[in-house]
């Protein structure tokens, strides 16, 4: 049988350390009403899988995990509502270690108000519009840099707690060498390892599906894109869908993005038996976001994969109860074939970083970090809080580990392991306004079994 080299598919997109506690830069969007926090599950419900994966990651019962994952979409809502109403006031607003929420504001008067509604508050110097206006201004300026300059800055958060930008830049002599514009003020620059670069390829192995250009049976075949499920979906339709990663459809950014999926039979890679295929996808562009959908044919249905649960270690599963948005010091797990359940917190809820692809083309790309190790192959897995859809994985600082054991001696010197999730929410918005009243409009994520 002929080898077949697998596409990496966890991308080197993000090298922010996790230990820099970030604050987030919350919807700037102020006409919309934030959506009510869905129920989640009980804690007898999780599996014992992903229960063994929030005590060893999180130091945290279920129920603590649970608990916790409510608070900061409670703590979501709220600013929204804050933010809306009073955005000159409005700094940030994140979960503390210690598990209380705390809205950042710019007034003793907003203090007051955050204080009487039950919240811990901070005055910050700076409101969240005035760092928004500092963000753009740095990416403009990264915009304008040569690319052997640019390649060496892997990404650009928010830190609402210091009132600062935070510059990941890789540890080389490109980034060493790297001048800050002085027209932005309060800017951190931290090191991190190298990333960029083009899309390498290498062998991947166990992981959820499989996909390439052409037919598996093609003797041109040079390579397999290997990446990992995310939530199964739905549309108007009925149409049985499930959403990924962008960049796990070869075809992304061509005429035509169709590609079929298969599950990878590893002892006859070419009989693999096929799934579905990619019917939409998006790799940076104006949305800034890194996602695809799957329509799931017959085969994959009649194997239940278009019931509202998500796949980890050894078979389990969890029941997706709703969706959620981000916010930094909320519990995350995420499900991936490579590294199964693993589990952390959200570190920063707007991440900024540019992706190159095989081709050479750079992409920005926008989500949230959080701390979860995620391996190659992670790609396009889930990412929950609570029992909540939070979003997909698109990159990892730990991409080519061979585990999270030694991914975290490894990166230990730059603040451990730290991933790039792009968010659900954005990523149902912009499928339906995009799939012209096709498929995937009026797309929504499982919360209801299928009765078929």
């Amino acid at each position: 049988m002929r080898k077949l080299v697998a596409r990496r598919a966890t991308v080197k997109a993000v090298a922010l350390a996790s230990t820099v506690f970030l604050a987030p830069l919350l919807c700037t969007t102020t006409a919309s009403a934030a959506p009510a926090t869905p129920t989640q599950l009980n804690a007898d419900a999780l599996p014992q899988e992903l229960v063994q994966a929030i005590a060893r990651d999180l130091k945290m019962t279920p129920t603590e995990y649970l608990d916790r994952a409510a608070r900061a979409q409670q703590l979501r809502e709220y600013a929204h509502d804050f933010r809306s109403e009073r955005p000159e006031s409005f700094a940030g607003a994140w979960i503390g270690n210690d598990g209380k929420p705390v809205v950042a504001v710019t007034s003793l008067d907003a203090a007051k108000i955050a204080a009487a509604d039950g919240y811990q508050t901070r005055l910050a110097p700076v409101s969240a519009d005035g760092l928004e206006g500092s963000l753009v201004q740095l990416n403009q300026w990264i915009t304008s840099l040569p690319r052997e300059i640019s390649s060496a800055i892997n990404s650009v958060a928010v830190d609402f707690l210091n009132s600062q930008l935070v510059l990941s830049v890789a540890n080389t002599p490109a980034g060493h060498l790297l001048n800050l514009p002085t027209l932005i003020a309060n800017i951190k620059v931290i090191l991190s390892p190298g990333s960029g670069g083009a899309i390498e390829r290498r062998p991947m192995g166990g992981d959820t599906y499989i996909s390439a250009p052409i037919s598996l049976h093609d003797a041109s075949l040079k390579g397999v894109d290997v990446c990992s499920f995310g939530f199964n979906s739905v549309d108007a339709a009925g149409n049985a869908l499930n959403i990924s990663a962008g960049h796990c459809d070869p075809n992304v950014d061509k005429g035509n993005q169709e590609a079929s999926v298969y599950f990878p039979n590893v002892k006859d890679i070419p009989n693999s038996p096929e799934l579905g295929s990619f019917v939409q996808a998006k790799l940076g562009g104006q949305s800034a976001l890194d996602y695809s959908v799957i329509k799931l044919n017959d085969r994959a249905v009649r194997a239940g994969m278009d019931q509202p649960t998500v796949r980890g270690a050894n078979g389990t599963t969890i029941a997706i109860t709703g969706t959620a948005d981000p916010i930094t010091g909320a519990p995350v797990c995420k499900s991936g074939q490579s590294s199964t359940f693993t589990c952390g917190f959200v570190v920063a809820d707007r991440v900024e970083t540019q992706l190159y692809t095989a081709e050479g083309e750079s992409k920005i790309v926008r989500g949230f970090a959080s701390s979860a190790c995620t391996l190659g192959g992670d790609s396009g897995g889930a990412i929950v809080s609570g029992t909540l859809a939070l979003g997909i994985t698109s990159g990892s600082n730990a991409a080519e580990a061979p585990d999270c054991n030694e991914a975290n001696i490894a990166l230990a010197q730059y603040g451990g392991t730290a991933s790039l999730g792009i968010p659900i929410r954005p990523i149902l918005a912009d499928i339906d306004a995009s799939s012209g009243g096709g498929v995937g409009s009026g797309i929504t994520v499982r919360t209801r079994p299928n009765a078929g």
